[in-house]
């Protein structure tokens, strides 16, 4: 497969995770890229995409279509391109197009989401669409999906971030120092109509939240200790009791648990 004179879906993941040198190496021609053919997981993938995407139409009882429609366009300078899997066709006037992919099973979508998500929004992009539809096999026994809001303010950001990248490779420049990960917010990205909120400058939220993280071994002892309690009584005994506590049998047959006042 052809990789040079472009930035593509894989290419911006890749970027993002701060893979930088092996792509430089394979963008300006000094190494090939590697030969997929045998790998596995990226064979799967597109052995089982047709069979994703029918899923996905059955789910959602939607029509698609578009299949392996591709997209080419220069952003800010930078040469794009990228093929989608699928797009709804549904008579909702908006563009959402569709993008499969197949995961191991102790994956989570909020992970697959959060890395795919430089891929999705330069498809998006591309497309001109309103958003992506991330449609997901988890091994061999769980499907699920969601949806992606377009956000352009995070693909600015991104696309900075490739721009930045593309110089290195017009220049023939060996990057140095791009080996992290890069994070970029995406709270702010509606998944499925929803966003996130970082709530760690709400004190109100913090003080609730530590008292719930402290006091949850407590919880779990009080209702270990509330259920070893009411085991002891027998089923002949209509009240069993302390110095600190009664547990009184109502006449349902219901055990009822109150503490005793000095």
């Amino acid at each position: 497969m052809e990789r040079k004179g472009f930035i593509g879906g894989s290419d911006c993941v890749k970027i993002m995770q701060g893979n930088w040198l092996e792509l430089w190496q394979i963008k300006t021609g000094l190494v090939e890229p590697e030969d997929l053919s045998r790998n596995i997981a990226v064979q799967m993938g597109n052995l089982t995409e047709e069979f994703n995407l029918k899923w996905f139409a059955d789910e959602y009882n939607t029509t698609i279509g578009g299949f392996q429609k591709s997209y080419k366009k220069t952003i800010n300078k930078v040469p794009a391109k990228g093929t989608i899997d699928a797009k709804c066709e549904s008579a909702d006037a908006e563009l959402q197009i569709i993008e499969a992919k197949h995961t191991n099973a102790y994956n989570t979508l909020d992970k697959v989401i959060e890395y795919y998500m430089p891929q999705l929004q330069l498809y998006i992009h591309l497309a001109d669409a309103d958003g992506s539809y991330l449609s997901v096999i988890f091994g061999n026994n769980k499907w699920e999906s969601a949806y992606v809001s377009r956000n352009d303010e995070y693909f600015n950001s991104m696309w900075a971030v490739v721009s930045d990248f593309w110089g290195y490779v017009l220049r023939k420049e060996e990057p140095v120092g791009n080996d992290e990960p890069i994070q970029l917010g995406t709270d702010k990205i509606e998944v499925d109509n929803m966003v996130k909120r970082d709530a760690t400058t709400d004190n109100h939220f913090v003080d609730t939240a530590y008292t719930y993280v402290t006091l949850e071994a407590d919880a779990k002892a009080f209702d270990s200790a509330k259920k070893d309690l009411k085991g002891m009584v027998g089923s002949d005994e209509r009240e069993v009791y302390c110095d600190s506590l009664t547990i009184k049998r109502s006449k349902n047959g219901s055990l009822r648990i109150t503490k005793r006042t000095t």
